[in-house]
């Protein structure tokens, strides 16, 4: 996965005055456009929309030094408007492209590289299982696609499930895990824009087919999953175990993620307050 980043940091560099499509990008990712942005962001902490944007602008600002025109520096980097360019170049930099020219200003943004760099040695425990062909059965919503915090209409999602469809959902029940999950697949692709929605489900596992009109069905083909078990505080110690799946594990090893729903778990504790024991569940297939 190191190497696919890379070659898409490359590939970056050498279109920065281009327009940059999601064809044209997803190419070199090797893993469906949401996860590929989710490992991007847990590595970089950045969108991949912001990191084009601030490289982009720091170019801008060289070819300034250079002594190009700013009007030409604007639409070489693909900016309709002289205003538009301006304005964001002064959000990014702190001053004005003519700050540049006339004063020699300047502002930087460096190209990244990826490299793995051990931290402390943390051990990260997981197992891989094969699982047949299942059906996700539950209630399920279009939500805005959300890296991080809590995602409010996921809230409203939960609480918004019947008796009548928490009912059906467990004796639709039959296959490992035996809990309650939530999935998230479909991603829009809105790629660069880091922006627009996917669907989330909260049910569970079933090989039945026979389902009502109360839920949603979503057939998964039969694979390899890479299970990832953890235990503390909640929602930290799931929100950092799903960080560390993708800036650690998956560059290092020999999956990689396919375009399928992940899903997981969380058991709260009923002694200790705000405790959980939850499973991410990720679908892989080997390199």
């Amino acid at each position: 996965m190191l190497r696919e980043l890379n070659h898409v940091i490359d590939y970056i560099e050498d279109h920065l005055t281009d327009d940059l499509s999601l064809e044209m990008i997803s190419e070199y990712a090797g893993v469906s456009d949401y996860h590929f942005r989710k490992i991007f962001f847990y590595l970089s902490g950045l969108t991949l929309s912001e990191y084009i944007k601030n490289r982009k602008l720091s170019e801008a600002n060289k070819d300034l030094l250079d002594g190009e025109k700013v009007t030409e520096v604007a639409l070489k980097y693909g900016y309709q408007s002289l205003d538009g360019f301006t304005r964001a170049f002064k959000k990014w930099s702190g001053f004005l492209p003519s700050d540049v020219i006339k004063k020699g200003m300047s502002k930087s943004f460096p190209k990244l590289s990826f490299v793995i760099t051990v931290k402390g040695g943390i051990p990260m425990e997981f197992r891989i299982e094969e699982k047949p062909a299942f059906n996700l059965v539950g209630v399920s919503k279009r939500v805005p696609m959300q890296f991080e915090g809590v995602n409010n209409e996921i809230v409203k999602l939960a609480e918004s499930i019947t008796d009548e469809q928490r009912k059906e959902m467990h004796s639709l029940q039959n296959i490992e895990p035996y809990e309650i999950v939530n999935a998230s697949y479909d991603a829009d692709a809105n790629f660069l824009k880091e922006e627009g929605d996917l669907t989330h489900l909260i049910g569970v596992l079933t090989t039945k087919d026979q389902v009502s009109d109360l839920l949603e069905k979503v057939p998964v083909e039969a694979g390899t999953w890479a299970v990832f078990p953890n235990e503390g505080p909640f929602p930290s110690t799931l929100q950092n175990t799903m960080a560390r799946i993708y800036s650690e594990w998956l560059p290092s090893s020999n999956y990689e993620v396919i375009n399928a729903p992940t899903f997981s778990f969380t058991k709260m504790d009923e002694h200790k307050k705000d405790y959980a024991y939850s499973e991410i569940w990720i679908p892989v297939r080997k390199k």
